[in-house]
């Protein structure tokens, strides 16, 4: 069974900074490639980046790029994302998402294995 537990959502104002967390459970964490993706209302899920077991990054080409951070602590089972200047654009549910043991990062949701509940985070202007 696999658990994937985000956390650190909320209400911000523009210009603001958050950090969430995903917390992992019942599978080999650290062999894992972990990702994020966000989804506003009415329109898809995207991705919003993407680290490797060795900690290798991979941000979509534009938009959250040098704004978005993501990281891992496999010590603590845990992968993060750190996300600054917040816009109000940047409102959705971000959601925490990983594949099977072995498999490289991946910037599609068809490819992902497992997700998270997801977490809301809303930003004011």
């Amino acid at each position: 069974q696999v658990q994937l537990v985000e956390s650190g959502g909320g209400l911000v104002q523009a210009g603001g900074s958050l950090r969430l967390s995903c917390a992992t459970a019942g599978r080999a964490f650290s062999a894992s490639a972990m990702g994020w993706f966000r989804q506003a209302p009415g329109k898809e899920r995207e991705f919003v980046g993407a680290i490797s077991w060795t900690g290798r990054t991979v941000y979509p080409a534009e938009s959250a790029k040098g704004r978005f951070t993501i990281s891992r602590d496999n010590a603590k089972n845990t992968v993060y994302l750190q996300v600054n200047s917040l816009k109000p654009e940047d409102t959705a549910v971000y959601y925490c998402a990983a594949r099977r043991p072995g498999l490289p990062p991946t910037t599609l949701r068809d490819e992902i294995d497992y997700w998270g509940q997801g977490t809301q985070v809303t930003v004011s202007s």
